[in-house]
């Protein structure tokens, strides 16, 4: 079987101990050679299939402000990163929803074009170090953006602890970044077939496993039960933990399951979910080859957990079938 994560070790060391101290982020940017990872509109600079990481000369004079939000990251873990030399600290500015960076960065010399690019596109063409840095630098962007106010009394906050933490300037209460629980599943039935759903915000021919959040006072693999009997009608038994993955829209941990059934007969919600259908390892990468099924772009633990279960990597439509893939038909 394949690795069932999308990429199982951390890129960063997030010096969670030093973050805190009065003076650090403004010491790790004093340094020559930090590198910035750019953010605007949830977009980042993206040029031969990886993040785009600036000079602080690269940045027109101006362009910073004191009110630009500024986050250490991390620094890169010994090889972590394919191009990044180990000790390098990365530091993210997000930038107002209308900057134009692009304008800042030439093409390659190879020609290659920079763009603007949000996760799910850059997705499609990055490793795994890079995927883990831009959702990292997602995930705690959109936090931000959506806690400028005190949940106590409403009042304005302000970013401390080198963006790890946003302080009320009212009642001085700490608050930091959340995450939210939610289970994945991949539903295999007593055949040994795969079980994927059509949701109803997607595509008629997308399908993938099925996910939802964890609700209070709920284990996980009480939740594992509860959603896949909810949204497409089966009683899952022996729920088997595989692994997580950080999603930053908006600031979910996806923690991966496969679940057994013995029913035959999926019962789609037709809220959530709008069909479900059994695949056969065959069948499906037949399905996928053709066009006739899309299912979930690499680097996301749903596409991972499938290709668990298929055991191997899945060709996409006009991509060849490898040896691997061939032999698990």
């Amino acid at each position: 079987m394949i690795q069932p994560l999308p990429w199982p070790d951390a890129v960063l060391d997030r010096a969670s101990e030093l973050r805190s101290e009065p003076g650090f982020l403004d010491t790790v940017q004093a340094r020559a050679g930090h590198r910035i990872l750019v953010l605007a509109a949830g977009k980042t600079l993206i040029r031969d299939g990886g993040l785009v990481f600036l000079a602080p000369s690269d940045i027109p004079a101006g362009t910073l402000t004191e009110d630009t939000l500024t986050v250490y990251l991390g620094s890169v873990l010994p090889g972590a990163h394919k191009t990044l030399p180990e000790g390098t600290d990365i530091v993210l500015k997000v930038l107002a929803d209308d900057a134009e960076p692009l304008a800042w960065v030439p093409d390659a010399a190879s020609g290659a074009p920079t763009v603007m690019a949000g996760y799910r596109e850059a997705a499609l063409s990055l490793e795994g170090a890079d995927a883990g840095i831009f959702i990292e630098a997602q995930g705690v962007a959109n936090w931000h953006r959506t806690h400028p106010r005190c949940p106590r009394c409403g009042a304005e906050t302000v970013s401390e602890c080198s963006g790890w933490m946003r302080r009320c300037v009212a009642d001085r209460s700490e608050h930091f970044p959340r995450t939210d629980p939610a289970v994945i599943v991949a539903v295999i039935g007593a055949d040994d077939r795969i079980l994927l759903a059509n949701n109803a915000g997607w595509d008629s021919n997308r399908y993938s496993t099925v996910a939802g959040f964890v609700e209070a006072g709920e284990s996980l693999e009480q939740a594992v039960v509860r959603e896949i009997f909810e949204e497409v009608g089966v009683r899952l038994h022996t729920p088997v933990y595989v692994g997580s993955q950080s999603w930053p829209f908006p600031r979910s941990l996806m923690l991966g399951y496969l679940g057994y059934t013995d029913d035959t007969v999926p019962v789609p919600d037709g809220n959530e979910v709008l069909d479900a259908r059994w695949f056969t390892r065959a069948q499906l990468q037949d399905a996928v080859t053709s066009g006739d099924v899309i299912i979930s772009q690499r680097l996301s633990i749903a596409r991972a957990l499938i290709e668990h279960w298929y055991g191997g990597i899945i060709a996409d439509a006009g991509e060849a079938l490898d040896g691997a893939a061939v032999a698990k038909r």
